[in-house]
């Protein structure tokens, strides 16, 4: 699935964060997606950061934003939620890109 146009998304090597437990008991996964410009990562976010996963303990996820790119960290109890809400999340990035690109370039804040 292409997020749109010319953007890529990275999605980071082996997480190393503390949610990490070697036991195999949860998964990770980190995406980074960048953006032309800061204004539009942070409405990015803004307008992602509401959704709340549909099923509660199962997965978790963190949106935050450094400079033009917004970061997005996933932890799950198995592999299959993890890769059900990062898909699901893929779907909705689109949506906010195809949007931002539809009505042109973020204005500055007055």
């Amino acid at each position: 699935m292409s997020i749109v146009n010319s953007r890529s998304v990275q999605v980071a090597g082996e997480c190393t964060c503390s949610c990490v437990e070697r036991a195999g008991a949860r998964q990770c996964s980190r995406l980074h997606v960048p953006f032309p410009c800061s204004r539009e990562a942070q409405i990015a976010h803004d307008s992602l950061s509401p959704d709340a996963e549909p099923r509660k303990g199962g997965v978790s996820k963190t949106l935050s934003v450094a400079d033009n790119v917004l970061h997005v960290h996933w932890t799950a109890d198995e592999a299959r939620i993890l890769r059900v809400s990062v898909s699901s999340f893929l779907e909705h990035v689109s949506l906010v890109v195809q949007t931002m690109d539809r009505f042109g370039p973020a204005q500055p804040d007055s």
